[in-house]
Formats: structure tokens, sequence, C-alpha cells
């Protein structure tokens, strides 16, 4: 059984809006944190897959003696499964801008006793981050959260702390350029929402709550920025209508 399943049999079950509630946007406090595991498992599709996935990619770049790091690392779910699939000799580095959403990763990871070497930053990406000696960056439902205006300076920081052959891996939501799929990607997200216990309430809140925070981009925006920050090559190796996982090599 994966590390996520695990955490999500555990954790206090997501009702942050469940009651109705003043227009406000989301926001990663307390309230967020103490139902994080179970939130993500819920509202992200195939989430414990994906999870796999980076955790196996990021493993075929990491180089015994380098840092790998997880931006936006929430509750530690991926340096979980990172810890299990990771050679010998290569240090975590973990970084969110949430200090609610760090404190559970620190006794989630001290409770685990993880077999690398690692440490955790309180930072938001907006302020900057300087990367060192690193041979593999994720990012997983982290850069949608950036602004806009900020996205290109972070993904070249990145670019410029990766080693040769360092790679990025990143998962987003994404908006599409034509509106008829748009609206049927959504749709069907939407459902998969309701199959898993979430209320028409729940749903039309949080998507209020998200609107003038999480900002998709277009595939093609996606790549385009990779691509003009320093990554040679560019791959998509997961997709599920709006959501999906890259990769890019430098």
């Amino acid at each position: 059984m994966s590390h996520s399943k695990e955490t999500d049999a555990t954790c206090a079950r997501d009702r942050v809006f469940a009651g109705e509630r003043s227009p406000v946007d989301f926001q990663f406090g307390e309230e967020t944190a103490a139902v994080f595991d179970d939130m993500v498992s819920r509202s992200v599709p195939f989430y414990g897959e994906v999870q796999r996935m980076c955790a196996e990619l990021a493993s075929d770049f990491a180089v015994a003696g380098t840092n790998l790091y997880d931006l936006g690392c929430s509750t530690g779910t991926t340096l979980l499964e990172l810890d299990s699939v990771v050679g010998p000799g290569v240090r975590f580095v973990g970084v969110d801008n949430s200090p609610e959403i760090l404190e559970r990763a620190r006794r989630k990871l001290a409770e685990r006793e993880l077999a690398h070497p690692y440490e955790l930053i309180e930072r938001d990406l907006h302020h900057g981050l300087v990367l060192e000696n690193a041979s593999a960056v994720i990012m997983i439902l982290t850069l949608q959260f950036v602004r806009p205006l900020h996205r290109l300076r972070v993904v070249a920081d990145i670019a410029r702390g990766l080693n040769d052959q360092g790679c990025l891996i990143l998962v987003e939501k994404l908006t599409t350029p034509h509106t008829v799929f748009n609206r049927m990607f959504i749709k069907h997200y939407y459902d998969l929402k309701r199959r898993n216990g979430y209320s028409e309430m729940e749903i039309a809140q949080k998507r209020e709550a998200l609107e003038n925070i999480l900002i998709p981009y277009h595939l093609d925006e996606n790549r385009d920025l990779l691509l003009a920050s320093g990554f040679r090559h560019f791959e998509v190796f997961f997709r599920w209508y709006n959501f999906c996982g890259m990769i890019a090599m430098k």
C-alpha cells in the first residue's frame, strides 16, 4: 500500500466548505492543514498513482551526493513516496509557504523515520528560492498558485539550480483554448468530486474560493515556459482531462 493511501485512511475528513460561508480566497491555514490529505485524495484524480509516478521518475534522475527538492511539499506525502524508491545518498528538501501544513509534514515524517536525510523550509516562492546541487525538482499542483507575473522567474531559478541532466517534474491543472473541451473537462472533474462525496455547495464554494489564486495555464503555455527557462526536453507523462503531469530535462 502506498504512503498516500495510508495517510488518506488516518487523516480528518475534508468538510471545509460543507457549510455556507462568506466568500473568501482559499487559504492553506490550519483549517486546510487538518484535512489536507483527505482533500487532495478526493479532489485530485489518480492522486496516489500520480504520487507514485512522480517518485519513480524522480528516482531515475536522483544522483547520490545531490539534493532532491519538493517545492510545495505540503504534508510530506511526496517525500514519503520518494523515500521508498530513491537510492541512497540523496538529500531531500521540502519547501512550503504554510507553517501550519509544514508542521503536519514534520510530524508525519518524524513518525515514519525517513531513511534519507531531509530538511523542511518555510518559503514563499514569490520571494525567490536558491536551489543548490539539485538533480531533481518536483512541483505537484504548486506552480498554478504562483502568480503568472512570477512564474518565468521561478522556473528559471529552478533551471539554474539544477545540475546538467537534471529534471523538473510538474503536475498542474490545465485549461484549454477550446471552450467546448474546457467545459467538458471541468464537468467531468466535478462529477469525480461528486463521486468522492462532495456536495454541490462544497464544489461551488471551493471553486469560488480558488478563482482568484489558482490560475491554470494551457498545456502549450506550460511547455513554452519550461523551454524558455533553460530546459531542453519536454514530455507529458500523465493526463486526465484538465490535470497533467509533465517532465522537463535540463
